[in-house]
Order: structure tokens, then C-alpha cells, then sequence
């Protein structure tokens, strides 16, 4: 289920919050299925509209599971700079399912978005 290429064209990590850490923490989210029988190795790639893309950060997402990863937590090759807007790419050896996640917790009011990212074949 799901496909090897995926693009989230919005991303944004509001620099402030509003409640406890970590729970509470302005983020954006990438979560990935992976429903199938092999464990998917997965590249992130973050790109910008005023300089050279970042990345790619590489995980696992294991066979038959799920895997919520927080761009805030991004650090290696480099960090996913807080109040910059961002588009990235996911790109899989194996189908996955992603979807995109923004907790905004700049207020008490707080507003969670949450897409299916683009599927590219």
C-alpha cells in the first residue's frame, strides 16, 4: 500500500508555544505507514525558497508499523530552522503512506493541521 515518491509542498515551524513541552511544542509532523512485509528506508529531503535544499535525513520505518517523526527533531545533517517556510520531499525504497501534520501552539487557542501529502507515482 501507498507509493515510493511523496511531496509535502507547506511546511512551517511556528517559533513559539503555548503549554508543556514536549506534548505542547509548535511542530510539523511527518508520519509514514508502511503496511508492507520489508522494512522502508526513507529519505527526507527539506527544501527552501532562498538557499540549497537540506538533508537528506535518513530513517527506518519498520515492516508493519508506523513512525511520527517531528521535523523540530531533524538535526542531522543540519537542524529544520524554527519561523522559515519549507516544502519537503519522502522518498522510500519500499510504498509507504505520509501524511503531514502542524501543531500551532503560538496561542492558548492552539490549531492542528493535517494533510495527506502528494504521492508522485
Amino acid at each position: 500500500m501507498g507509493r515510493r515518491r511523496w511531496a509535502v509542498a507547506e511546511g512551517y515551524i511556528p517559533e513559539g508555544s503555548n503549554g508543556p513541552a514536549p506534548t505542547m511544542t509548535s511542530h510539523e509532523s511527518v508520519c509514514i505507514l508502511n503496511t508492507g512485509s520489508q522494512d522502508a528506508q526513507v529519505e527526507i529531503t527539506v527544501y527552501f525558497s532562498d538557499r540549497d535544499p537540506a538533508g537528506p535525513y535518513r530513517l527506518t520505518v519498520p515492516a508493519r508499523r508506523t513512525r511520527h517523526v517531528r521535523f523540530n527533531d531533524l538535526k542531522d545533517p543540519e537542524p529544520v530552522p524554527l519561523g522559515t517556510e519549507y516544502a519537503s520531499t519522502i522518498v522510500s525504497d519500499v510504498p509507504v503512506v505520509v501524511q503531514h501534520t502542524r501543531l500551532d501552539s503560538r496561542q492558548a487557542e492552539n490549531a492542528l493541521l493535517s494533510t495527506i501529502a502528494y504521492a508522485e507515482d
